[in-house]
């Protein structure tokens, strides 16, 4: 069953591949009918993005053979497309940079390649949109280098304010998640659920707020700051899907809360977690919260560790 398993992926990576090869216009002889191959405009690409790469750097950047960099290169320089300049730190590698002719003959193919992607695009209904980015993350997070997935999706995340249909999201992935991470049941989904109930329907939006991070059109993340007092505000309900950890979403939605508990008057931040929770608890330490108090209860189903934190504004 397993090497049946195996080898019905293996023929969906080759189908796939088989597919994309066709949608990218690979086989054609030339790109977007000009006058270069798709390899050619892609180095141009790379070339034009980057501040003066070196050909090593484009070699590790777009996985080529050396010599086949040359020869491309080459080429460029005799058509005038490319100018190359002697490292002051290496003398053995050369900068390379688009030349007024380069920078020209590019700019043509960077407006088709636009208007080929939103042709794409405008062929499917505005939410197969975002499966269809959110599904190409996915690809990129699962086969790309880890460094430049990162990189991409911190520039890609986008937080707003809720709209309808968010509120039940927070508590479905909220039970959801804990329940297959920590093994939290029954009543954690209603504690979330009381939670969300009580910022909608009692909120003040001059010193409450909730934050949604999306990646891809799609939601992963999300926090709120609800008032506990006239001067103390109160971290709530922290989430980020598997996804979207380790990018700094986590910090950066901390920081939201801070930002906004100050612009709002607030004293001071408080917030109730668990030991258990110890990627959500470096966030709070890193953003300077102190840990005030311990207790150990049995809740959801497990034995745990509440923690309660506070942050002087």
């Amino acid at each position: 069953m397993i090497d049946r398993n195996r080898q019905e992926r293996i023929a969906a990576v080759r189908r796939f591949n088989r597919f994309y090869t066709r949608q990218l216009g690979v086989l054609r002889k030339t790109y977007l009918d000009s006058s270069y191959s798709l390899g050619e405009a892609r180095l141009l690409y790379e070339i034009a993005q980057r501040r003066s790469p070196t050909a090593t750097e484009i070699v590790r950047a777009l996985d080529l053979d050396a010599g086949y960099l040359s020869r491309v290169l080459q080429n460029f320089e005799k058509r005038g497309l490319i100018q190359r300049q002697v490292s002051a730190r290496d003398t053995r590698q050369s900068h390379v940079a688009l030349s007024a002719s380069g920078r020209k003959a590019f700019a043509p193919l960077e407006r088709r390649s636009q208007r080929e992607a939103g042709a794409t695009l405008e062929k499917l209904k505005p939410a197969d949109q975002a499966r269809l980015v959110t599904a190409m993350h996915t690809i990129e997070t699962l086969l790309g280098g880890q460094s430049d997935t990162k990189l991409a999706k911190t520039a890609q995340i986008k937080l707003r304010e809720p709209v309808p249909g968010d509120f039940g999201w927070i508590v479905t992935r909220h039970a959801e998640i804990y329940a297959q991470e920590y093994g939290w049941v029954a009543p954690f989904e209603g504690v979330c659920a009381q939670i969300v109930a009580d910022f909608v329907n009692n909120h003040d939006r001059k010193r409450e707020r909730c934050w949604i991070a999306e990646l891809g059109g799609e939601r992963v993340g999300t926090v709120m700051l609800a008032k506990d007092s006239a001067n103390v505000a109160r971290i709530r309900l922290l989430l980020l899907e598997p996804e979207a950890r380790g990018i700094g979403l986590g910090a950066r939605l901390v920081d939201e809360c801070v930002r906004f508990a100050r612009r709002a008057g607030y004293k001071k931040i408080t917030l109730w977690t668990h030991s258990v929770l110890t990627a959500a608890r470096h966030i709070y330490q890193k953003a300077g919260f102190k840990l005030m108090r311990t207790e150990r209860h049995r809740s959801w189903g497990k034995p745990v560790v509440s923690e309660h934190w506070d942050l002087a504004l």
